[in-house]
């Protein structure tokens, strides 16, 4: 099934909004909810995680 939602995406130009539109499609594709739960908790609670997956991507 197919959902869709509205949703407003901050980025200084709507190039890179519509980039990160598509890296989050792909990324919810490839995760379950609960692994986008678990990443999502990561991002916002564990600095030093998120410093070492950045690392791990080479950004």
């Amino acid at each position: 099934m197919k959902f869709e939602y509205d949703i407003v995406i901050e980025a200084p130009s709507e190039k890179e909004a519509d980039q990160k539109a598509k890296a989050l499609k792909t990324i919810a594709k490839k995760l379950s909810a609960k692994e986008l739960a678990k990443l999502s908790d990561i991002i916002e609670n564990d600095p030093i995680k998120l410093a070492l997956a950045k690392k791990a991507l080479g950004v």
